[in-house]
């Protein structure tokens, strides 16, 4: 290829060269042919220049070109995201609300759960920095955490006294009395939040009850939604 156009602009200049030397008026137009032909020979040097250059560098230019149009590209992209961020955050926020089972979706003081597939309400909560699943009960009067959570939750286990009965789906149980330094769905953070700890294997999963929901401002189930607003 860079043969070919090697060959294509000698050609054009000899030709150039034919024109000049075979004019008899020895001008054209208002232009002397030595003015002419000094004007043509730099013009078609130029082009012959450009076009090696165009030829040599074709492929690394075409490359430039396209990271160049990539980079602007994610310029673009990230541009836009940073200015909408807060409503992107919002609509990744409600997508992972449908997507994962449990996901506190949080606007200002509100919270949203999605109701899971089994119909119940599977919250994931912050025990001390611990992630812990709970199923809401509204039945239950406390915050119910089973053995093995409490332990995730780094509560000191080895200090409890099994003194409250509580009764659960497998009957009645024995349970410890316990206050949460933190608990948290979402951006809702309660501290000081009365609970109970089962006694091992007799809880299947943790209950998020009134000690919780008591602390609210409202609360409340809106058809597969439950709402959850805190105080100012």
């Amino acid at each position: 290829m860079r043969r070919r156009l090697l060959w294509i602009m000698l050609v054009i200049l000899a030709g150039v060269m034919i024109f000049l030397v075979t004019q008899r008026d020895g001008s054209l137009g208002s232009l002397e042919t030595v003015d002419f032909s000094s004007m043509t020979v730099k013009v078609v040097g130029l082009v012959f220049v450009l076009a090696l250059g165009i030829t040599f560098f074709r492929e690394r230019l075409s490359q430039a070109i396209e990271a160049a149009l990539v980079w602007v590209v994610i310029a673009l992209l990230l541009l836009l995201g940073y200015t909408y961020r807060f409503e992107l955050q919002e609509v990744a926020d409600r997508v992972l609300t449908e997507l994962v089972p449990g996901h506190a979706s949080t606007h200002g003081r509100v919270v949203e759960v999605a109701r899971g597939r089994g119909g119940n309400f599977s919250v994931v909560t912050q025990i001390n920095g611990a992630h812990i699943p709970m199923v809401l009960d509204t039945g239950a009067s406390s915050v119910v955490l089973t053995h093995e959570a409490a332990k995730a939750a780094g509560l000191p286990l080895e200090v409890l006294a099994y003194t409250v009965n509580v009764d659960t789906a497998n009957g009645r149980a024995h349970a410890a009395p316990i206050t949460l330094d933190q608990l948290a769905i979402g951006g809702i953070v309660e501290r000081a939040v009365p609970a109970l700890i089962a006694q091992p294997g007799q809880l299947r999963s943790n209950l998020l009850g009134m000690t919780f929901l008591n602390r609210l401002e409202s609360w409340e189930v809106r058809g597969d939604r439950l709402i959850m607003r805190s105080y100012p």
